[in-house]
């Protein structure tokens, strides 16, 4: 590790205010900064704790709509939001990484294995910064790619509830990210599908699924629609075709799921 400065504002407005301040990094809950520094691929001059703002903080259902802070852990997503969000957060790294990581903190980095962009994709979700809100569908630009501009801070996120749904994910098993997960939600308007872990191009929605169980919502629905590999990731855990196919199997679960 290096020297540098820590600051651990009570506020958003002091938080947005120390971000300000040139070479300024915020933190949520560590879990990829502080490897990033410790190997030196990031040297920020200050960070900037959020892990004491109280009013980013707090999971809460009124009205048919889940709001999560930005400051929340995945732990506290796992037992405080509606079941599929909450079952999908339970899975998230292992105990350790739930209780330090947050929703903001990972929605911030976009990587492109992690879960809740899914979810983010299929839930009708909305990114509330201290500035603005950002619609899901326009949050996610690429991997490791956001909406966000310098500085700025995701302080809630709103998620609109489905009338079923459900998330299916092949775990990588070292690191406990998506090889591939996809998120199925059904809401009286339609049928909305996100897919993470997959694409060169970050989180999607499958359009041509969602056409499909929109006139029928049934696993045999699916049958015949496959992704083309081309465009897909490849690694040493999963070739192009294989993540295509993943994703034709999985949605399938989830729709027999919800």
């Amino acid at each position: 590790m290096y020297n540098f400065e820590f600051e651990n504002p009570s506020s958003i407005a002091e938080a947005v205010a120390a971000l300000a301040e040139e070479e300024a990094q915020a933190l949520g809950g560590g879990q990829t900064l502080i490897p990033t520094l410790k190997q030196r691929l990031a040297m920020p001059s200050k960070l900037v704790s959020l892990a004491g703002i109280a009013e980013m903080k707090g999971v809460s259902i009124a009205d048919g709509m889940l709001t999560i802070g930005g400051g929340a852990t995945h732990a506290e997503v796992a037992a405080e939001a509606c079941p599929p969000l909450a079952a999908l957060a339970g899975q998230i790294g292992d105990p350790a990484v739930r209780n330090r990581g947050t929703i903001g903190g990972s929605l911030a980095n976009n990587d492109p294995a992690a879960d809740y962009p899914a979810a983010m994709l299929a839930l009708k979700s909305t990114i509330v910064t201290n500035n603005r809100e950002i619609a899901g569908d326009d949050y996610f630009q690429g991997l490791f790619e956001t909406a966000l501009e310098e500085g700025e801070i995701i302080t809630s996120v709103r998620c609109e509830i489905p009338e079923g749904a459900n998330y299916q994910k092949f775990v990588q098993p070292a690191s406990r990210f998506a090889l591939v997960g996809v998120f199925v939600a059904k809401y009286a308007d339609g049928v909305r599908v996100g897919v993470t872990g997959a694409s060169e191009e970050g989180a999607f929605r499958w359009d041509e699924a969602e056409v499909a169980l929109n006139s029928n919502f049934s696993a045999a629905a699916l049958e015949g629609l496959a992704l083309d590999a081309e465009g897909m990731m490849a690694d040493i855990h999963g070739s192009k075709a294989y993540r295509a196919h993943l994703v034709g199997v999985l949605t399938k679960r989830a729709v027999s799921a919800v």
